[in-house]
C-alpha cells in the first residue's frame, strides 16, 4: 500500500465535503445558477478523483510501480487544475479561468490511463 496517496486521497476527499457543504450553503443565493453548476461540478470530480487517489493507493499494496505512482500524481494534478479552475471561476467569474480546465481534465485521463497500465503490470 502506498500511504501517501491513500492519505492524500483522505484529506482531498475530506477537504471535497466541505467545498461541497460550504457551496450549498454559504453560496446558495450570492453566486448565479450557472456558477452553482460549476462548483458543483468542480466538488464532484474532485470526490470521485478523491476516492481514485485512495484506490492508487490500495492497489499498491499489490506491487508498486511507476505508473501507479504517475496516476497518483496525475489525479492530484487534475484535481487541483480541474477543480481549483472551476472553483475560482465560479467565484470571480474570471472567463479566462476556463482555460486551464481542461489541462486538469488531460490529468484526469492520464491518470486513468496510467493507473489501468500500472494495475496490470504490477510487480
Amino acid at each position: 500500500m502506498n500511504r501517501t496517496f491513500v492519505a492524500i486521497g483522505a484529506w482531498a476527499a475530506f477537504v471535497a465535503v466541505a467545498l461541497g457543504a460550504f457551496g450549498t450553503h454559504a453560496l446558495r443565493g450570492k453566486l448565479s445558477l450557472v456558477d452553482l453548476e460549476v462548483w458543483r461540478t468542480a466538488v464532484q470530480y474532485h470526490l470521485i478523483h478523491a476516492l481514485a487517489l485512495i484506490a492508487v493507493g490500495l492497489a499498491a499494496a499489490q506491487g508498486e510501480n511507476r505508473l501507479l505512482r504517475a496516476s497518483g500524481w496525475l489525479f492530484l494534478a487534475g484535481i487541483l487544475l480541474f477543480g481549483g479552475s472551476l472553483y475560482a471561476l465560479a467565484l470571480t467569474d474570471r472567463r479566462i479561468l476556463g482555460a486551464i480546465t481542461p489541462l486538469g481534465g488531460l490529468c484526469f485521463l492520464g491518470g486513468w490511463a496510467t493507473f489501468a497500465l500500472g494495475v496490470s503490470r504490477r510487480t
